[in-house]
């Protein structure tokens, strides 16, 4: 089977691929932070950012260090390090640049490096043998689909104030159904574009 190119699998990891609706990873922010438009914006921009940095990091780490000498079963905990050191720095940076969106994303900042999607993305590109290129594509692509996924859940559960919702259904309860349905629009496009 033929490997896309970085353009495609840019798309397709946003579109197609989706990793929060397609592959259900980084569900626990994706619930916690979609409550108001800024907060998610500022949440998903960090993702596309630590994605991005770390996919082009770990592709590194995994190919002229655990590769060759023989240290593969090590990914995971080199990947999980690369990632806290990453959010850790992107962490400083929204403190000195953006002091309310800092105390606005809380405890869900740090939380990103336990965002399984990050890793998630880390460990596809070692599967599916991506080159560097690919990687950066797949990891850019992972986070804006992280990030528009977000987007698109605090838009609604912020319309959704303004309309009369069953009690029973408040909360995470229609949270869950509504992205129950918007991974069922996203997989209906799964398979276009084999990753």
């Amino acid at each position: 089977m033929e490997t896309p190119g970085p353009f495609t699998i840019f798309l397709a990891s946003i579109f197609i691929n989706n990793i929060l609706l397609a592959n259900f990873l980084g569900m626990c922010s994706f619930i916690a932070v979609s409550r108001e438009i800024k907060t998610a914006l500022g949440l998903g921009t960090a993702v596309i950012f630590v994605m991005t940095l770390t996919s082009g990091i770990n592709y590194f780490v995994y190919t002229l260090l655990l590769e060759p000498l023989g240290l593969e079963y090590l990914r995971f905990i080199a990947f999980i390090v690369v990632i806290a050191a990453t959010v850790q720095l992107v962490e400083m940076i929204i403190e000195r640049v953006s002091p309310v969106l800092y105390y606005a994303l809380g405890i869900f900042l740090p939380l990103i490096t336990v965002n399984c999607a990050i890793l998630g993305v880390s460990l596809f590109l070692v599967i599916r043998e991506y080159s560097f290129l690919q990687s950066l594509a797949y990891g850019a692509g992972g986070g804006a689909g992280w990030a528009l996924a977000i987007l698109a859940m605090a838009g609604l559960r912020q319309k959704m104030k303004r309309s009369r919702v069953h009690p029973a259904l408040q909360g995470p309860a229609i949270t869950m159904i509504l992205t129950g349905i918007m991974a069922l629009a996203f997989i209906g496009f799964s398979g276009m574009v084999p990753m």
